[in-house]
């Protein structure tokens, strides 16, 4: 056999496309927790398990002011201001109170930091010297580290180490390769990343991680009230590189996030909650109901979380920028499905 022989069959080889992943575990069936500013009733919960919801995602936020390397959290503050400014949700007695309370009504938990950044996105957290970034990193390995603890302390299900710092991820890949592996000292259970619709496939440890975790915010349609029909149509361009990475690692896609506020033209541009809103419920339940046929069933895919769902009995609170299905259309399409 020639050399120049040998040399075609390794490159057919490399050029096979990696073979379909298949997930054969129960679809996540869950919703992402707002945290209440005060303790809520213990039942909370209740109306999440009675929509078929198996899961809620915790959410502990951080913050931080765009171009300032520090990062602050309820537990590296100074003790009297730990829990200054801080929903009740978001401290460490909200989270083990939320796990409590979801254990109560049988469901399973996902832990979700969460950075706030004031004068920017934090998808675009960056620095530009290496003592800025290292600063930064210090403060933000101690922020998912704290929770890495609490996540096994309190036995959560998932942890998900971070939610949309994609240009931090994909700038400092050194940083979080080692982060994870000291997460995994701490944490025994599954790991994900909620990374941004537009950037998933551009993070660099997906390998190290137990499911490709996905903000899925992708845009579908430009028209006011699209159709089940023409939303599923846009859901085509998405969905093939979604089961290319899936494939590539061999790790099924979790959708950490997705939802649609209850407005015209909600799935043109799914990600935007500051523009105006025209009230349209009908858009809202068409959005899900062609993520559920598109998306829902594919072999590769493993569920995932909505957002989002307001713990709080005043429904007031729920309509602050329209996304939570609650009480429309689209929670009673859920509970159908679900």
């Amino acid at each position: 056999m020639t050399t120049r022989f040998l040399l075609l069959i390794l490159v057919l080889l490399g050029c096979q496309a990696a073979p379909p992943f298949q997930f054969t575990g129960s679809k996540l069936k869950g919703v992402n927790l707002v945290a209440p500013p005060h303790q809520p009733d213990s039942t909370a919960l209740a109306p999440v398990r009675k929509m078929g919801g198996e899961w809620v995602a915790i959410v502990p936020y951080g913050f931080c002011k765009k171009g300032d390397p520090h990062f602050f959290f309820s537990e590296n503050r100074p003790k009297e201001k730990r829990n200054y400014g801080q929903w009740w949700g978001e401290t460490p007695a909200g989270v083990a109170g939320t796990v409590r309370m979801a254990r109560m009504q049988g469901l399973k938990t996902m832990l979700k930091p969460h950075v706030w950044m004031q004068g920017g996105s934090h998808l675009d957290l960056e620095f530009s010297n290496e003592a800025d970034w290292k600063s930064f990193e210090h403060d933000y390995a101690q922020y998912v580290l704290y929770f890495a603890k609490v996540a096994d302390s309190l036995h959560v299900d998932l942890y998900c180490i971070t939610t949309e710092l994609d240009r931090f991820a994909i700038a400092r890949p050194a940083f979080w390769s080692s982060l994870i592996g000291q997460v995994k000292q701490i944490y025994h259970g599954k790991l994900t990343y909620a990374a941004n619709w537009d950037r998933y496939e551009k993070i660099p440890f997906w390998k190290q991680l137990d499911y490709v975790g996905v903000d899925a915010y992708f845009p579908l349609s430009d028209d006011r009230e699209p159709t089940v029909r023409q939303l599923v149509k846009g859901w085509k361009q998405h969905v093939k590189p979604l089961q290319a990475i899936s494939a590539e690692y061999q790790k099924p896609i979790l959708f950490t996030e997705f939802g649609y506020r209850s407005c015209d033209h909600t799935a043109r541009r799914p990600w935007e909650s500051d523009n105006d809103c025209r009230p349209n419920e009908t858009a809202q339940t068409n959005a899900y109901s062609a993520l559920l046929e598109a998306v829902w069933p594919q072999p590769w895919f493993a569920g995932g979380f909505a957002w989002k769902w307001f713990m709080e009995s005043d429904v007031r609170h729920r309509e602050r920028d329209q996304y939570s299905p609650q009480g429309k259309p689209a929670e009673a399409l859920l509970t159908k499905v679900w």
